[in-house]
Order: structure tokens, then sequence, then C-alpha cells
């Protein structure tokens, strides 16, 4: 080692935090020593930091996204199940009008309605004046085609 090339080393340098003023000993190459923050008022070390997430209002602003897409989801649910109501109109079924009008004469008027002569039977759904085989076989088709399913028809029906 050569010697007065090394600075001097003293055990007891003061350091002092600018910010709270605590003050304590160290070893050091300055005798004195200034910081700006220190252990005791840092946010990371105090605790502080979950408070002041709070104070910027990130935490109110997650939980207010997360009601936001929640309100958004039950939205959704409730649009979709407004959709496949079969308390729909029939003439949503697109089938025609002179099979819609056939329809409403006898009076059906939802798909409900239509749902529950079908389940009587083919038999009985084309008893129905104007309301042919093509059109039973393009309602089924539509009716499925809505998300629904078509009600078996009962052995008495059949029969």
């Amino acid at each position: 080692m050569k010697p007065k090339i090394h600075p001097t080393f003293y055990t007891d340098a003061q350091v002092v935090c600018a910010s709270c003023g605590s003050k304590w000993t160290t070893g050091s190459t300055r005798k004195s020593i200034h910081v700006e923050v220190c252990s005791h008022c840092h946010p990371f070390f105090s605790g502080e930091q979950a408070r002041m997430l709070d104070v910027e209002g990130q935490v109110d602003r997650f939980y207010k996204k997360l009601q936001v897409r929640q309100e958004y989801v039950e939205a959704q649910k409730v649009k979709e199940e407004a959709r496949k109501a079969p308390a729909k109109p029939v003439t949503e079924l697109d089938l025609g009008i002179r099979v819609t009008g056939a329809l409403e004469k006898a009076g059906i008027t939802t798909i409900a309605q239509l749902m529950s002569k079908l389940g009587e039977g083919d038999d009985a759904a084309l008893a129905i004046e104007g309301f042919g085989r093509k059109a039973l076989i393009d309602s089924k088709k539509k009716i499925r085609a809505l998300g629904y399913d078509l009600p078996e028809v009962s052995s008495e029906a059949a029969a």
C-alpha cells in the first residue's frame, strides 16, 4: 500500500436527514453527510406507501373500473336473455306474410305460443289453415337458430 494516497476514514461520521432531521453516526470518508430522504421518512420503509396510493386515488379508480366492468357483464346477460326470450312476436321469425298472417288468425302471436303448438305434434301445427309443411320446417329451423330447444312431442299427441 502506498502511503498518503487513501482518504481519511472517519468512524464517527454524522449523517443528517434534510426531510425529518434524523441524525445517526456511521463510518465514512466524509466527516458529515446530508441526505434528502432517509429510512425513517421514506414511504417504502415507513409504511406510508399504501396511504400514498390512496391519496392518489389509484385504488378507488381500480374499484370503479371493476364495478363498471361488472355492470357491463350483467347488462350483456340481460340483453342476451331478452334476445332469447320466447315472448318475442312471431313476426321476428321472418316466416313470410302469409304464414305469419295464418298464425295470427289462429291466435298464435308469440314464439312461446308457437313452441307450445309444436309440442302438441306436427299434425296440430299443420291443422292451422295456411300453415303448411314448408312453414313447419322453416319455423323449426328458425326457432332452433334462436337457441331454443323445441319441446318433444308427447306420446299422447303422436297417437
